[in-house]
């Protein structure tokens, strides 16, 4: 009776050889990892663009300066919050106790909204550098699987001295899954790679601009001072 081969997922993953399950498992953990971060990124993202409209709202309906930051206080939750707070409390430690202001208040002013900018940008960008290593190498390291079990169903029909396909299909079939399970990987991962890039440097952006418009605020605050 003709013996029927299983040829699914499952079956091809337990007749692999040590190495190529090893390579099956680190693929498959790389994508579960990848969308574990681009579902973080894509949350956290959306959040970041809520809570700038909200800000912005805020800062342009007419309120004092002084009253929003006392609203929300010097270590508040928004990241445009946290700009704000940043540019505001270096414009409070500037002023000497007689109400003058301290030489080169602007400059700080501006580094202190620069850092905390730099601050939002590295956590938006934070796990991208993996999504792209898995992009640039997922397929590599598949083809290595590949190749590997291909190498060992041409021994297996060296061992059974014959090229039938009940031979060699197992073996090839068994090869070709690694490089799938690298293609799913990465193909994914540089997708929301260059996504979550432009999305993130387009919040970024939009921090640097109100940043730029905050400092004009001040800067005009600083001249009528002087």
């Amino acid at each position: 009776m003709e013996q029927t081969l299983d040829f699914s997922l499952l079956a091809l993953f337990l007749r692999a050889s040590f190495l190529v399950k090893i390579v099956m498992i680190m693929l498959i953990a790389a994508s579960f990892w990848s969308w574990s971060i681009i579902v973080q990124k894509l949350l956290d993202l959306r959040r970041a663009r809520a809570e700038a409209a909200a800000f912005d709202a805020a800062f342009w309906s007419g309120e004092p300066l002084e009253e929003v930051y006392d609203r929300i206080g010097p270590d508040p939750a928004g990241a445009s919050e946290r700009i704000f707070a940043a540019g505001m409390t270096e414009w409070r430690r500037s002023h000497r106790k007689d109400g003058g202001l301290i030489a080169g208040a602007q400059a700080r002013i501006d580094r202190a909204m620069n850092v905390a900018i730099a601050r939002e940008a590295e956590g938006l960008n934070k796990g991208l550098t993996f999504l792209a290593t898995v992009g640039s190498t997922a397929p590599f390291i598949g083809l290595f699987g590949t190749v590997w079990g291909i190498k060992r169903a041409f021994e297996e029909i060296a061992l059974q001295q014959s090229t039938n396909l009940a031979v060699v299909a197992p073996g090839i079939a068994e090869a070709l899954l690694a490089t799938a399970l690298g293609l799913l990987a990465a193909v994914p991962a540089v997708i929301f790679y260059n996504k979550l890039t432009q999305d993130s440097e387009a919040v970024v952006g939009g921090y640097e601009g109100f940043a730029d418009e905050f400092s004009m605020i001040l800067s005009r605050q600083l001249d009528k001072a002087a």
